[in-house]
């Protein structure tokens, strides 16, 4: 509804005006009075003023001042009458206060009524777009609302899973540590086989957190691709060596062939190639009672300096029917059949692989038969570096581990079979290790004693890995607060990483502790600590 206010000193023309004017969709109202007429913009909320210049009392243009000046009324619209020849000065003058046309007398009701409509339609069209606005403003309102609850449900689920996998890893890395120390004992053949089932069991329930560590990096968008030299004749192998006791507990063969015409050489990223390869293996093995598994890997294309390979991974197993073939990359998805519930399945595998083979921008195809046996393949281009050789792998990696000497160590624990295990590591390189139990026990022994480094969990009573750094370097002697210091902990968050850069924390270290990750932390920090 338009709201129209016809303000003239003669009723006559005010009555005229508003008779023809008023329809169904706009309200006329009149006056004789300049003054009445201002208030009845107010309480009428009027749209539109047709205003008279020459009036007794208040002349035209101060009224248009007037309501042009107050907050309540210059929204209105006004259109000047005037009855005489005005002069360039005096339009000017009325467009300047604010009016939006003129009308001369005597009034041509057409022309009226054409220049209403036009400003009618204005009306109604910034209506529009005020309220379109206003559901814009609602709909950001709305939309910032969510997006603070998903952040909150985020940091949640961050926290959970940052729980979830130091509860998982602190035992975890206990048992990884004295499958560690057993390995240097003397055993039997039998006592070998089983702490090899032993130690790929491990590392099997390490793959499942790391899966579901994953799934929520990659939805996060922080998975990145760092691709480094790689053997993967070598690499093949030892992925093979590492699956193969779960075969053998089968009675599975466990074969792969890698095209001797790949070169020495390629650049990979390591972690997730091992990362595919292990799931898609260890799915092949799940999934077959007989037969074998076998993994090959070809040349497609060669292009210059790069070449495009093909890694297949074949079973004899049960099979996929062709209707539920799309259904295994869906997450935590299994497939529908007697066959598969039988095998069971975390359904994140499968999901993963395609996400990071995606991610690495290759293409993923499965090929299956029922009963008969699946092929995985997956093909990548890599970049080949000719001129670059891999330094061969020692026949032992404790023999190329070098003893520390006169290094004094404080490791700072909660978990007491982590301590035992991580001191007994330390042990066998001549470190010598005195242990804390929480973040303020720590800080009191690097009070008390000078030591060449200090390795400390992240999650600790009392104090925690972040606050006993901070201490340790803003209240410790000159000489003990730059002590190098290395972190651990089960699931590391990137908030956590700019504390601990924050606070002077050197390193890190996730867990379960590989003794070959420590040994080479400790090499580098201890040796840019001593030039």
């Amino acid at each position: 509804m338009i709201n129209i206010l016809v303000v003239d000193d003669h009723l006559n023309n005010v009555n005229m005006l508003t008779s023809a004017l008023k329809r169904d969709d706009i309200v006329c109202y009149g006056t004789t009075l300049p003054k009445k007429g201002w208030q009845m913009c107010i309480d009428h909320s009027i749209d539109i003023a047709l205003i008279d210049v020459n009036m007794p009392e208040l002349s035209g243009f101060e009224l248009l001042q007037a309501i042009k000046n107050n907050p309540l009324t210059r929204r209105v619209m006004v259109i000047l009458i005037t009855g005489y020849s005005m002069d360039t000065n005096d339009v000017v003058k009325g467009l300047t206060l604010g009016a939006v046309d003129y009308l001369f007398k005597p009034l041509d009701l057409h022309v009226t009524i054409a220049k209403v409509d036009s400003i009618t339609k204005l009306i109604l069209q910034q209506r529009e777009i005020n309220n379109k606005n206003h559901q814009l403003e609602q709909y950001k309102k709305e939309l910032l609302e969510m997006v603070s609850i998903a952040e909150k449900s985020k940091l949640a689920k961050e926290n959970f899973l940052a729980n979830m996998s130091h509860e998982i890893r602190t035992p975890l890395n206990a048992i990884l540590g004295l499958i560690h120390i057993f390995e240097a004992t003397k055993l039997d053949a039998e006592q070998s086989k089983l702490l090899r089932m032993l130690t790929y069991s491990s590392k099997l329930l390490l793959q499942l957190v790391n899966d579901i560590l994953d799934i929520s990096k990659i939805d996060a968008g922080k998975v990145k691709i760092n691709k480094v030299e790689t053997d993967l004749s070598r690499l093949v192998n030892d992925i093979c060596e590492l699956t193969r006791p779960l075969a053998e507990s089968k009675n599975l063969a466990l074969s792969f062939t890698v095209d001797k015409n790949i070169p020495d050489v390629v650049m990979a990223d390591t972690l997730r190639l091992n990362q595919i390869l292990i799931n898609l293996i260890n799915n092949a093995i799940k999934f077959t009672e007989y037969g074998g598994v076998n993994v090959k890997v070809t040349i497609s294309e060669v292009r210059e300096s790069q070449i495009l390979l093909s890694f297949s991974i074949s079973d004899t197993g049960i099979g996929i029917p062709s209707e539920l073939i799309g259904q295994i990359f869906n997450r935590y998805e299994r497939l529908e059949s007697p066959m598969a519930d039988k095998f069971g399945s975390t359904g994140l595998g499968l999901p993963i692989v395609k996400k990071l083979v995606e991610l690495k921008g290759g293409t993923l195809n499965v090929e299956s038969s029922v009963g008969v046996g699946t092929t995985f393949t997956f093909t990548n281009w890599y970049k080949v570096n000719s001129e670059t050789e891999v330094s061969k792998v020692p026949e032992t990696k404790e023999r190329a581990r070098k003893s520390f000497r006169n290094i004094s160590l404080l490791l700072a624990d909660d978990d007491e079979i982590n301590r035992f295990v991580t001191t007994q590591i330390l042990s066998e390189w001549n470190i010598q290790v005195d242990e804390a139990e929480n973040g303020l026990d720590a800080y009191v022994k690097a009070k008390s004693k000078q030591y060449d480094v200090i390795l400390m969990d992240i999650n600790m009573p009392v104090m925690n890995g972040i606050e006993t750094t901070r201490k340790i370097r803003n209240e410790l002697s000159e000489y003990n607060r730059h002590i190098p210091i290395i972190a651990f902990s089960a699931f590391i968050k990137e908030e956590d990483r700019l504390a601990g850069k924050d606070v002077g924390i050197d390193a890190y270290i996730l867990k379960p502790i590989e003794p070959e990750s420590l040994y080479s932390q400790l090499q580098e920090l201890l040796n840019r600590n001593h030039l």
